[in-house]
């Protein structure tokens, strides 16, 4: 019994001193170990053993990437304006002895040495140009932190602009212009649509016209080709039923009084008139001369003297009739080709 205690305390010993031994690093995480006050080494993740009373974990070290967004800060721009700037900032601590040893708050260290290269970055430029070279600016700022922060063990990978926001008499005076550029982009855009209606317009009344022009003149040439058509056949009827001068002359004077049937109220006598009347009349005169009486027939079967003027009108009735129908035809012919025209 007096043996038992004794055992147990140096179990409970043992069991203590193998516990505080053991360290478990999880996945992403770093110790750094202090042995006597003086950095020892930086356990990795997963089971490691220390001594116990000698050694001792100082720092507790994310390894992953972090993201840290800063407060606006103010800075003045070229042209005396003040900005407030909000930046957004990537880092990863890639040595972390030296995040623990090398510096006692590195983000604040980060945060101070972003707003004085902002301060540097910005004071070179006006507002125009700050509000738009973001990608100028975060380039530069990277490089800057990136430099800087290598010796205590952090890597930059990304500074961004979140926000830069100038002063409230600034921003509505950049409202106004925009507004501005708006209205006469606008006015420009319609005075072009305008101008753009009037051409096509103007092209389609053109088009408009031309087709008309040439639709009068396709008629025009079609309606004189009928005509042409027309009095070919007319010609060649009184050729083929080969009419005398008398004939045509007796039907020139029965068509005179026709001429002024549509006139206003003038009827202007031809030269060719006198002709015509010589004609018929000395062809009445050749009949009234003749040997045979009126109604009377000669031997050889002529017609006499009374009969012929029936005759002359039976002859010139049908040479009429005929050229009627063909100048009919030529008319029907000369509208079928309209209509195809059109």
């Amino acid at each position: 019994m007096e043996l038992l205690v004794p055992v147990a305390i140096l179990a409970a010993l043992v069991a203590f001193l193998v516990a505080s031994s053991i360290r478990i690093v999880p996945q992403a995480r770093r110790y750094n170990i202090e042995r006597f006050g003086r950095y020892q080494r930086t356990l990795q993740p997963g089971l490691n053993l220390i001594i116990p009373l000698v050694d001792r974990v100082n720092t507790r070290l994310d390894v992953r990437e972090h993201v840290y967004s800063s407060d606006p800060k103010p800075v003045i721009t070229q042209d005396n304006l003040v900005v407030a700037i909000d930046t957004v900032l990537y880092y990863q601590i890639t040595d972390p002895r030296a995040a623990a040893y090398e510096v006692a708050n590195y983000l604040q260290a980060i945060d101070q040495l972003t707003v004085t290269t902002l301060r540097n970055l910005i004071g070179s430029m006006d507002l125009e140009s700050t509000l738009t070279s973001r990608e100028t600016i975060n380039t530069r700022l990277r490089e800057v932190l990136d430099e800087a922060t290598g010796k205590w063990g952090i890597r930059v990978n990304r500074v961004e602009i979140k926000a830069i926001d100038p002063p409230g008499s600034i921003k509505e005076a950049m409202e106004k212009q925009m507004r501005a550029e708006r209205d006469k982009r606008a006015v420009i855009l319609h005075a072009e649509g305008e101008r753009q209606s009037l051409i096509l317009t103007a092209e389609g009344i053109r088009n408009k016209l031309i087709l008309e022009a040439e639709g009068h003149q396709q008629a025009k040439v079609l309606e004189a080709d009928g005509e042409a058509r027309a009095l070919e056949r007319v010609f060649r009827a009184v050729h083929d039923s080969d009419a005398d001068p008398k004939v045509l002359a007796y039907k020139y004077l029965e068509m005179l009084p026709r001429l002024a049937e549509h006139g206003n109220g003038y009827l202007v006598i031809p030269a060719e008139l006198t002709e015509a009347v010589k004609t018929v009349a000395s062809a009445f005169a050749a009949e009234h001369g003749g040997t045979r009486t009126a109604g009377s027939t000669g031997a050889n079967g002529a017609v006499g003297p009374a009969a012929r003027p029936q005759a002359i009108g039976a002859e010139a009735a049908r040479v009429t009739e005929t050229a009627r129908a063909a100048a009919e035809e030529a008319k029907i012919e000369a509208a079928r080709a309209k209509q195809n025209l059109r």
